[in-house]
């Protein structure tokens, strides 16, 4: 995890120094008090002390908010976990941004349609078996291709696979559904994203928003507001 509130230890008051901006430290158990999210007991329990790793990663990349920050976790074997893997890991975080995206944008989940909170929860259930087939799909693609899973496009695996559904639809023989699942898999092997290190990742929205007004109300009773642009050009 990243240090969020508390405050980096220095050099000086490590318990042992692993190599540049990497260093071995321990954490005290913080007071008691009522406002804490576990109870006297659970608190009791918990060990005087945690024996932590600090490293400190510097951001070379551009359009990061940050020019570094500061990684604690619990490999506190340096030869064994190397910091400049964990910082690379830590990068790597980015890939779970991109799958909810997969989730919400290419498979439509963005906007839920149903009304009912039982019908809410088997909507995105469905939205999350459909996701994980396709991302079986990939990973046995990947398998098959000797490529790595993250670097297939998921949206060209849906249409790749949206492309060879009439051909599963209309064949019933298990051995010519073998041969199509196996060109499923070249096709969405073939898919691949380019390696980008580095990659710029604004966070700032490409498409516009339109200049209407929102439907706040039940559409035979909403009274529509004229398109702002009408009030330039009469200005004008």
């Amino acid at each position: 995890m990243t240090l969020a509130r508390r405050t980096p230890v220095e050099a000086g008051e490590a318990t042992k120094v692993l190599g540049p901006d990497d260093l071995l430290i321990t954490w005290p158990k913080p007071a008691w008090n009522k406002n804490l999210r576990y109870s006297h007991e659970e608190w009791r329990s918990l060990p005087e002390q945690l024996n932590l790793r600090q490293i400190k990663v510097t951001i070379t990349a551009p359009g990061m908010r940050s020019d570094c920050f500061y990684l604690v976790t619990t490999l506190t074997d340096a030869s064994r976990y190397a910091a400049s893997e964990l910082a690379d890991l830590y990068f790597q975080r980015w890939d779970v941004e991109l799958f909810f995206r997969d989730i919400k944008t290419t498979l439509g989940m963005e906007v839920l349609r149903c009304r009912s909170p039982a019908m809410v929860k088997k909507e995105i259930l469905m939205h999350f078996i459909a996701y994980n087939a396709i991302r079986l799909l990939i990973v046995e693609a990947a398998a098959g291709a000797g490529h790595v899973a993250r670097r297939l496009s998921f949206k060209g695996s849906v249409q790749a696979l949206r492309q060879w559904e009439p051909q599963f639809s209309n064949e019933s023989d298990p051995r010519a559904q073998r041969r199509l699942m196996d060109g499923l898999r070249s096709s969405i092997a073939g898919h691949l994203v380019p390696h980008r290190p580095g990659r710029r990742e604004p966070r700032c929205v490409k498409r516009r928003p339109k200049p209407f007004a929102l439907l706040t109300a039940p559409r035979y009773q909403m009274i529509e507001i004229p398109h702002r642009s009408r009030y330039r050009a009469n200005v004008a």
